[in-house]
């Protein structure tokens, strides 16, 4: 029986379960308004304090793309717990867990001549992106995207696009096509990598828990206040 604790802080939800042979048993997540620092940790001391999940084989953390902050607290967190308990750490693409979850809602069942983009937002029209086929295998790298108007259209041509997640909503305003399917209330959860952490664990990929740094894509930027120094 393999049991695993996963985390997920990329965006503004903060989801921690643990996942037996790759099925949730237990899960604790926010929906999007506390912060990770506030909430995290205590989910997990939730979690341990039933007194059923203390054993916990290995820790998965969702890599990235994301919130900076979000992927930093997530990571720091798992790194902790994988050194005290001396037991693997596990990394999956925050995109890839996102269109694993968003196949599921479809019962397994995605339909004919569709691709699946999730979208993680970024600044303003730009988002955190890849492309998936129906068999969950990335086409397109993941990268930072600039949505436009002509920014499908040679998917749409040939494909149904389905866009989901926290960064989908915004392209609304920009593209309509009938063959562009848009939904805004996908909900980012832990649950959603217990499949791809169980694969991972079995085949023993495993990450470097010394060396390991998030997906960030993009460099932090930091603001300069405007106000004046007096």
């Amino acid at each position: 029986m393999i049991k695993i604790l996963q985390i997920e802080t990329a965006t503004d939800v903060c989801s921690v379960s643990v996942a037996i042979n790759g099925r949730v048993e237990t899960i604790i997540e926010t929906g999007e308004t506390r912060t990770h620092s506030a909430s995290l940790v205590p989910f997990i001391e939730k979690i341990y304090s039933c007194g059923k999940h203390n054993d916990i084989d290995a820790v998965a953390v969702s890599m990235g793309p994301g919130s900076y902050t979000g992927l930093r607290i997530g990571v720091s967190v798992a790194k902790g717990i994988c050194y005290g308990g001396g037991i693997p750490l596990i990394a999956i693409s925050t995109l890839e867990s996102m269109v694993n979850g968003y196949i599921q809602q479809l019962e397994n069942n995605p339909p004919e001549n569709s691709l699946f983009l999730p979208m993680i937002d970024a600044r303003r029209m730009e988002v955190y992106t890849a492309i998936y086929n129906k068999e969950k295998v990335s086409i397109e790298e993941t990268r930072a995207l600039i949505v436009e108007p002509d920014t499908f259209n040679s998917y749409l041509m040939k494909y149904k696009l389905y866009l989901f997640g926290p960064g989908a909503a915004k392209i609304k305003s920009v593209i309509q096509h009938r063959n562009l399917y848009i939904s805004d209330d996908f909900k980012m959860s832990s649950e959603y990598m217990s499949e791809l952490v169980y694969k991972k664990y079995k085949m023993k990929n495993f990450e470097d828990t010394a060396y390991f740094e998030p997906f960030y894509l993009k460099d932090f930027i930091t603001t300069i206040s405007k106000k004046k120094v007096i």
